[in-house]
């Protein structure tokens, strides 16, 4: 009996294992971050932006990967760079200090995107300082009663002469008090254009600069994330010239969303080595300390949830890396994605708790970075979808929408 004709599937990267080629990769990101690992818990209690680290970042060529070269990047995805790569530089910075991490997932998702979209002279002005940490743009999508749900977005664009008038408010922008700007989206109404065609309009994608009439900034007084910055933005007639728009005019939804996924499978990464350095402080600590004669690694209470633990960071960490060896492949992974934005938050919070528990009274206070490690990766379990979103996309992509709905 003949065996039947099998198609093979080209092989992940990584499918197990990095090659010498990410070895090496992760090794340059390794050493870079260290130089900064010290500074986590300084950084974390103040407000002022670590531009710091973003100037640094930028000398390192961090902020511009998917950058072309021509504005100070190190290439445009695709061939040589990969999502693959990506992930690789977020999860070294992340274990490293959060806040590199952070920066550098914002940089390396604005500075692309506006790459793409816009004018020449635009780009010039705007992504060459991306890159180079001098300045950041904010994304705002998140609306009061709108997060997930971007088709209950309020904020209008109308359209007047040379663009188009912005007024509503977005809540919950990270960056937003720092930022150079904001990459908006608005519903924008249906138009009839000068050659009297007509436009439907829709869910649209705006650069507003945040030196423009009309703009108020509201800083959050938040527990954690306190040098990025979380604010509300309000719009009240604010004018975005045409030049300004990114992508089509209705265009916006679509393209974000794509983006979503690969940007949930990098808040992976960035939580789960976030909890793996919490844990390996956290496994020196138990070879150090002694309790009834002997270290407190020898007792199974806390030997087995550092098992435990390690294991499930490990598959989370292994699940995301597959999530985007698929989009390198240009194969459909928004069900990893979910996965990844809702299992890798899980298990790196529970992760940190029990590391804290494990330090008694030292893990509970400012004297350890674990709290602010806490509060940091639970910020993160907030931006893009809940982990009840996430949930929800798995379950129709498993069961069926029309059964789930």
């Amino acid at each position: 009996m003949t065996s039947p004709t099998t198609t093979l599937t080209p092989t992940l990267t990584p499918p197990v294992a990095f090659t010498e080629e990410y070895q090496d990769f992760a090794a340059w990101v390794r050493e870079f971050a260290a130089g900064h690992a010290d500074s986590y818990l300084e950084v974390a209690r103040r407000t002022e932006f670590p531009w710091h680290l973003a100037r640094a970042l930028g000398a390192q060529g961090l902020l511009g990967l998917g950058t072309s070269e021509e504005y100070g990047g190190m290439g445009r995805l695709g061939g040589e760079l990969t999502k693959v790569h990506l992930g690789i530089v977020h999860e070294e910075l992340a274990y490293a200090n959060f806040y590199l991490a952070q920066i550098a997932y914002t940089c390396n998702f604005t500075a692309p995107l506006l790459e793409k979209f816009l004018p020449a002279h635009l780009a010039a002005e705007w992504i060459p300082g991306i890159v180079a940490g001098e300045h950041i743009v904010a994304f705002g999508l998140t609306e009061p009663g709108s997060g997930s749900d971007a088709s209950a977005m309020r904020m209008k664009a109308a359209r007047v002469d040379g663009g188009w008038s912005l007024s509503g408010e977005k809540t919950s922008i990270t960056f937003a008090p720092h930022s150079k700007g904001i990459i908006a989206l608005a519903k924008a109404d249906a138009y009839v254009d000068a050659d009297g065609r007509e436009h439907r309009g829709g869910i649209t994608c705006f650069l507003v600069p945040f030196d423009s009439p009309g703009i108020e900034v509201q800083q959050f007084d938040d527990p954690g994330w306190k040098p990025l910055g979380r604010s509300a933005v309000f719009m009240d007639d604010v004018f975005v010239p045409d030049e300004y728009v990114l992508g089509d005019v209705g265009g916006a939804f679509r393209m974000v969303m794509a983006e979503f996924d690969y940007t949930r499978s990098v808040i992976g990464f960035m939580s789960t080595a976030v909890a793996r350095r919490a844990l390996d402080m956290t496994i020196e600590y138990s070879r150090i300390r002694t309790t009834f004669g002997k270290p407190i690694a020898a007792y199974q209470g806390v030997s087995f949830p550092i098992a435990e633990h390690a294991t499930k960071l490990e598959a989370a960490r292994w699940l995301t890396y597959r999530a985007l060896s698929k989009a390198d492949l240009g194969e459909h992974h928004t069900t990893e994605a979910a996965m990844v934005k809702w299992y890798a938050l899980e298990v790196s919070l529970a992760a940190i708790h029990d590391c804290i528990i494990a330090h008694g009274h030292t893990g509970y206070s400012e004297e350890l970075p674990l709290q602010s490690m806490f509060r940091d990766v639970s910020g993160l379990e907030i931006g893009e979808g809940t982990p009840q979103i996430q949930k929800l996309i798995i379950a129709r992509a498993l069961i069926g929408r029309e059964y789930t709905q």
